[in-house]
């Protein structure tokens, strides 16, 4: 039918198109999870596992549901989680042999994660590794490393600790190391020092990725100068919009974004809203005045900081508020430099709409409804990362293709 010169459209089919229902973001997302991995970077359930139960993988068996955790397998599964970085975090209180032997443990509670449930998880050691494990089913198993400590200032640990697996490394944890300045620690080091410098090239050689989360603005441009392989944030987010220590500031984006390297936006309320900078400026003060009064006694520290954290507890964030965080880093950096790195089971507080590890595609369809694409998403949940992993290994291989020792 036309008139005047236009086409109508019959009156049952204007209903019908009317009555189609927009897709599902959500839906749509798990759509592209089964293809395309999400990759987080940093879960901290092996610590969990230690501390709840012994390091006995049993008593927190995560085939079932486990209302205590952010983490289990059926959740993990509902969340479209292709690859994971489990931290073998260590307290940075530990003495330098103490750390390395508890770091070895903890690398040997992933190996037992992977053991125990063979047909869920799979060690993973490169990029290739990942895709593998994901198109078979698995949830790939990578290992972080949290904290430089964890070396006791020695390269060869460093060597060794990669030979079992470890992939990434974060320079500090929340003290300095010898070598390098931590984000909430007094400057000592200015950044890296030389022998710091000496642990990034020698994790480029490695092929072990830097992670720049917990260290101080100074360390970033330090590893960032030094690094001729993409680095990371294994879990940070923008301070432009919360100014913690913790975050990652824009002139530091923008240097993220020439090295092609990834913040792994977290999830934790501290780092995400506003009153985020002010709240862990008190914590830190708070420390450092009961550091004082128990000088050497890391346990009455912690009791004390528990029941002070109970009266002062962290400011509250929304999902919203996690992707407005991801919004900032693609403007000032590039879409090819965001990832995520939730920190479930490493946090008390988890933002509204993120309560545990089956709500990334709740995050994900926000971002789709902001307008994000398809190839848009699929980078920020894994290509990104892996990217960078792989940027690694290729360094790797150069050096060693130059002539590098083993």
């Amino acid at each position: 039918m036309r008139r005047a010169g236009r086409l109508l459209v019959p009156a049952a089919a204007s209903l019908l198109l009317a009555a189609t229902p927009a897709p599902d973001p959500v839906q749509h997302v798990r759509e592209l999870l089964k293809t395309s991995p999400l990759v987080d970077g940093h879960n901290d359930y092996p610590w969990a596992v230690r501390e709840k139960a012994g390091s006995d993988l049993a008593k927190l068996d995560i085939r079932r549901s486990q209302p205590t955790l952010h983490t289990d397998i059926p959740r993990l599964r509902r969340g479209g989680m292709g690859g994971q970085f489990w931290s073998v975090y260590v307290p940075v209180e530990l003495p330098g042999p103490e750390a390395t032997r508890a770091t070895l443990e903890q690398i040997d509670l992933v190996y037992g994660m992977a053991r125990r449930y063979p047909d869920v998880f799979e060690m993973a050691f490169t990029a290739d590794d990942v895709e593998r494990a994901f198109k078979a089913g698995r949830i790939a198993s990578l290992i972080g490393m949290e904290g430089g400590h964890s070396i006791d200032g020695s390269l060869a640990t460093l060597r060794m600790l990669y030979r079992l697996g470890a992939r990434y490394m974060t320079l500090t944890h929340t003290a300095n190391t010898a070598w390098a300045d931590s984000a909430t620690d007094a400057p000592k080091s200015g950044g890296l020092s030389p022998f710091g410098e000496e642990v990034v090239r020698e994790m480029n050689r490695l092929g072990m990725l830097v992670d720049l989360s917990h260290v101080s603005p100074d360390t970033m441009r330090d590893a960032l100068r030094v690094s001729k392989a993409p680095v990371i944030f294994s879990h940070s987010a923008a301070r432009a919009l919360c100014d913690s220590p913790r975050d990652v500031p824009d002139d530091v984006l923008v240097d993220l974004a020439k090295n092609r390297g990834v913040v792994m936006v977290t999830f934790v309320p501290a780092f995400i809203a506003p009153e985020g900078g002010p709240a862990i400026n008190r914590y830190l003060a708070e420390k450092k005045r009961l550091d004082a009064l128990y000088p050497g006694d890391a346990k009455a520290v912690a009791a004390a900081i528990g029941e002070w954290r109970k009266a002062n507890p962290d400011p509250k964030a929304t999902l919203r508020q996690v992707a407005d965080h991801i919004d900032h880093i693609k403007k000032v950096a590039g879409i090819d430099s965001v990832g995520l790195g939730g920190d479930f089971d490493g946090t008390d507080s988890l933002p509204e709409g993120l309560e545990d590890v089956s709500k990334y595609p709740d995050l994900l369809a926000e971002l789709v409804r902001r307008g994000y694409s398809d190839e848009d998403i699929r980078k920020i949940a894994g290509k990104n990362v892996l990217r960078a992993l792989r940027g690694a290994e290729a360094e790797a291989a150069r050096e060693a293709k130059a002539g590098g020792a083993d």
